[in-house]
């Protein structure tokens, strides 16, 4: 079952839910996917454009989690944290930093990377490997803590 399907379902089950939260940010997935199908770049949408639309909208959640912390403004703040959670549920289960140092490891070994001049070679190497999997801010610092050993 694609992401478009899986949606469509999720938002049948939150309307008889009466889920106004969860029904509010499936139609903003919804929206853009539709969005997407739309812009006429391709036929179809592969598994790396579906990770690519949840990712952004997660990270959208996510800065705006921070500046309302920032803001303190918990209300909103709380809000934004839901909404991340309900779309961290449509993406590939995250990694932990242990898991990321051992990729990070792995992947090094093979592009021969050692010092941080050798940043720009692993790092894209990383993200290709990890999309979706793991929070590019937090692979990059992995990346410059395991280059700067």
């Amino acid at each position: 079952m694609n992401l478009k399907e899986k949606i469509n379902l999720d938002l049948k089950e939150a309307r008889k839910a009466k889920d106004k939260l969860r029904l509010q940010v499936i139609r903003s997935l919804r929206a853009l996917i539709l969005e997407f199908e739309k812009s006429g770049s391709q036929s179809e949408m592969s598994s790396a454009d579906e990770i690519k639309i949840l990712t952004g909208a997660a990270k959208k959640r996510k800065e705006a989690f921070e500046q309302y912390q920032n803001a303190n403004r918990n209300d909103l703040a709380e809000i934004e944290k839901a909404e991340l959670e309900i779309i961290q549920a449509y993406l590939p289960k995250q990694l932990n930093n242990d898991e990321i140092l051992l990729e990070i490891e792995k992947i090094a070994k093979q592009v021969e990377a050692k010092s941080k001049e050798d940043f720009p070679k692993l790092m894209p190497a990383v993200m290709k490997e990890l999309k979706g999997k793991a929070d590019g801010k937090t692979v990059k610092d992995l990346v410059q803590q395991f280059l700067s050993r």
